[in-house]
């Protein structure tokens, strides 16, 4: 029996469209998710880009609200841009008007670029590309010189207040379990998420090695969900070292791993290739041009130049592309390689209607039942 399938949408924005129509959409292929049996609904969390998910706990209430039993949850907040206190008391709103329906997904990546800005190492050694049973392994791209670009180091001044240091993950997590149990405390005063505190929400948290994200989540007994779809080079490294270093807790009686994938299912594996020919030209302005494009349309898009192809030849080579067969059985091997108990996939396309044609391809075949 396959393991649960769920998805994760950015509400990206197509070339010629707006946000609206990228958040209405998003809306919609929620619905028709939790009609074809997806288990969960995940929302990223970016900014100054062509994708309309910038602000997850809002959009999350848009979708519990139009559906009525798929957990919808973030993927993830960024916590370096908030605080503890606001994403407890902001899911715990979501969680009185949707109980037992959101997930509250946590991640370190605004604090990365501060990192990188001190100089610190790291944490992905460069390694060869490999093939572990049908797995592709690439090698790692290296995002501090974009994370410590002028432009963005500009542009993350706006997601802060003037001079605001956001504390260590590590001491965010906790101050988030300790506010969600009420156990929470400031100076020897206790502080009471309302609402919030007392929820049973679970924290997952996020990650792309085998970094403070996954010692994070091993320590405190939390579910660990690994991005191979955005960091395919040491994705399968954090797993292990989640399950190596894992503690039993409240939460969690042994490990508890989800796996991402980028996807594109349709009818004939043709139509899938040229379905995803963006994709390249997508990630390329990602990775150099300082942010996602909107996402352009497969009949018009120009080919990678081969010095472009070079930036984004390991998501390239580990997107899933093709029939339902073809992806399904990539997604077997991501899954017995990993050990994960469960997937979670993603998929851009221009149109609408493609997008949602891949999901209901890819949930008929996998046999999803929610």
């Amino acid at each position: 029996m396959n393991v649960p399938l769920s998805i994760l949408d950015l509400s990206p924005i197509s070339a010629g469209c707006d946000a609206a129509s990228a958040l209405h959409n998003t809306v919609d292929l929620a619905r028709h998710a939790e009609q074809w049996g997806y288990a969960r609904y995940w929302v990223a969390e970016h900014h100054f880009v062509a994708v309309a998910s910038s602000a997850p706990a809002v959009l999350i209430g848009q979708i519990a609200a139009a559906t009525e039993r798929i957990r919808v949850g973030a993927a993830a907040v960024q916590l370096g841009y908030t605080t503890a206190l606001a994403v407890v008391e902001s899911f715990g709103m979501l969680e009185q008007f949707h109980p037992g329906r959101i997930d509250l997904g946590l991640g370190r990546s605004g604090q990365r670029r501060t990192e990188v800005e001190r100089g610190d190492p790291p944490d992905r050694p460069h390694v060869g590309w490999r093939e572990i049973d049908g797995v592709v392994v690439p090698s790692p791209f290296d995002v501090r010189a974009l994370l410590a670009s002028p432009r963005m180091r500009a542009l993350s001044t706006v997601l802060t207040q003037p001079e605001a240091a956001p504390p260590d993950f590590a001491e965010q997590v906790d101050d988030i379990l300790a506010l969600l149990v009420g156990s929470h405390t400031v100076d020897g005063y206790p502080v009471h998420a309302v609402p919030g505190e007392g929820s049973g929400l679970t924290p997952w948290i996020f990650g792309s090695s085998k970094g403070q994200s996954a010692e994070v989540a091993a320590a405190r007994g939390l579910p660990f969900v690994a991005s191979y779809h955005i960091t395919p080079s040491s994705a399968l490294d954090a797993v292990d070292a989640y399950r190596a270093a894992f503690t039993p807790s409240p939460h969690l009686s042994k490990p508890h791993v989800v796996v991402s994938a980028d996807v594109v299912v349709a009818d004939d594996s043709a139509t899938a290739r040229h379905l995803a020919a963006p994709f390249g030209q997508w990630v390329y302005s990602i990775r150099a041009q300082g942010g996602a494009q909107p996402y352009p349309d497969p009949d018009t898009v120009v080919p990678l130049a081969d010095d472009q192809r070079a930036v984004v030849e390991d998501r390239l080579a580990t997107q899933f592309v093709g029939d339902a067969d073809e992806v399904a059985d990539k997604l077997t091997a991501l899954q017995r390689v990993t050990g994960a108990d469960e997937l979670v996939v993603t998929t851009a396309t221009h149109r609408h209607a493609d997008r949602l044609r891949s999901f209901e391809l890819l949930a008929k075949h996998w046999g999803v039942t929610g």
